[in-house]
């Protein structure tokens, strides 16, 4: 992006809750919603005496996503104790991993209007989660907060990218890429309302052609896309405008106001010694062996950008219609499923895009979870390409199914929707129609062709959208001819 006389770099730190079954260094399960403290044991309560025992389904889940990312994978590496004071990091330091990564030298590809765009990923390591604070009170009423340690200990993954994004539009794709390879992997559900995916923006500005990076501001715990587009927006100009009106600008860490759409001033930004970094003396360091790594690079599914190629070469569907049924592993198994039984992929694409997602997004749905089957899209598919529903009919079709997850014909067999194709009883509408809309009818033999739409409008009303439009057209056209 470029301002004027200036650039943005941006750079994103992004923490993946895993799906482990067990936490990262004890044996408690994890349960996103659960009752406080009820999911916790001396270990992640930071008890002393404990030991860590690592989650070898961790290092593979990390190996996975790092061979997904074109990273190199350590052949040794180990876990650092990141130490400072937070009510809710019981054992006053976070298990993570600083000299010595598991990932390293990746990449993810974009696809920005100015073609593919590589984004660098620097690296990929290993930690845990803190837990909790929920907040009571106000200032009215003596505030406090309470402490839930269900998610102290969860594994996290934290990929860190180069500084190699130049827009907030790019940050978004990178990010929205990046979620939909964690989601066709099966490390993480990535869903960003529960926090199990979020993000930190690295963002500085320069002069057009500089090389060395301008003074970045870290904004802390973006946790949507619309979050992150957002704020980069919003902090790119303040600090253009800083620099213009002769100020300087201060290495720190903000936080994005959502209902003031503003980043604010956290505090002055922490260097890495801070936190006074060290081996954590209970873990032994891993050895990753080859054979290892080519044991889970043999469990690696399709992945986006192959599902993307798959959907063009085999199916003719166009880019824009390829790159959004592989945002999401859920979506793309529907979308086979359906087409499997319905072999005209562009309309099942259309459905799928339109309707389905329409519906998902107004009850905030995920599509595994809605009763809609793509077995029933299909049938319902079939329905309309027999003439058997209108494609006015079939969306009311669409959104029974949507809702109560019934077959597509017992909703158009009880609710009486099968097409009329009898064109005596069309003909009886659209006469009915000619007759009580003269004005309209004396402005399409005027030459305005909106009349017809009017008048065919009319018709599906009186026919409650059962008349097969392509005949209600045609008998229209027949009988204004004659008039």
């Amino acid at each position: 992006m470029t301002t004027g006389k200036y650039e943005a770099v941006i750079g994103l730190e992004v923490h993946a809750e895993l799906k482990t079954n067990t936490k990262a260094f004890c044996s408690c399960g994890l349960s996103f919603g659960a009752i406080p403290n009820s999911h916790v044991c001396p270990g992640c309560l930071g008890m002393p005496g404990t030991m860590p025992v690592l989650n070898r389904e961790l290092v593979e889940y990390a190996i996975k996503t790092g061979l997904a990312l074109n990273c190199k994978i350590a052949e040794y590496c180990r876990f650092d104790r990141k130490n400072y004071f937070y009510p809710d990091l019981p054992n006053g330091f976070q298990i993570s991993q600083l000299d010595l990564p598991i990932c390293t030298a990746g990449s993810l590809e974009i696809e920005t209007q100015q073609g593919k765009k590589t984004i660098g990923i620097n690296r990929v390591h290993m930690e845990e989660d803190a837990g909790k604070l929920v907040h009571q009170g106000n200032i009215m009423t003596t505030p406090y907060s309470l402490a839930d340690l269900n998610r102290a200990g969860t594994p996290l993954l934290e990929i860190v990218s180069e500084p190699d994004m130049r827009s907030p539009q790019e940050a978004r794709m990178y990010l929205e890429k990046l979620r939909s390879i964690l989601l066709f992997l099966g490390v993480s559900d990535c869903r960003m309302e529960e926090g199990s995916l979020r993000c930190d923006a690295n963002i500085s500005i320069r002069p057009w052609g500089q090389e060395k990076l301008g003074t970045r501001a870290e904004i802390k715990n973006l946790n949507s896309f619309r979050a992150l587009e957002r704020a980069a927006e919003y902090e790119i100009k303040r600090q253009i405008e800083v620099l213009e009106e002769g100020g300087q600008l201060v290495q720190e860490t903000r936080t994005w106001d959502e209902d003031r759409q503003v980043t604010l001033s956290m505090r002055s930004k922490e260097q890495a010694q801070d936190y006074r970094y060290f081996p954590d003396p209970d873990l032994t360091p891993i050895i990753i062996g080859q054979d290892w790594i080519e044991r889970v690079r043999k469990t690696l599914p399709e992945l986006p950008d192959q599902a993307r190629e798959r959907l063009i070469k085999e199916y003719n569907l166009p880019p824009y219609d390829a790159n959004l049924l592989t945002m999401s592993k859920d979506v793309l198994d529907f979308f086979d499923g359906c087409v499997a039984e319905y072999k005209e992929p562009k309309a099942v694409a259309n459905w799928v895009m339109g309707e389905l997602t329409r519906l998902l997004n107004q009850n905030n749905m995920e599509i595994k979870d809605a009763k809609i089957s793509p077995s029933s899209l299909a049938q319902m598919l079939k329905l309309l390409e027999q003439g058997t529903i209108s494609g006015k009919i079939a969306k009311v079709v669409f959104e029974e199914m949507f809702a109560t997850g019934e077959s597509p014909d017992k909703i158009v067999k009880d609710r009486g929707l099968v097409q009329i194709s009898d064109e005596s009883a069309i003909k009886a509408i659209v006469e009915e129609v000619i007759t009580g809309n003269p004005k309209v009818v004396e402005d399409f033999k005027n030459g305005k062709g909106k009349a017809l739409g009017f008048l065919v409008g009319q018709v599906m009303k009186i026919s409650k959208g059962k008349a097969n439009p392509e005949m209600v057209n045609q008998l229209l056209k027949e009988e204004l001819s004659r008039r």
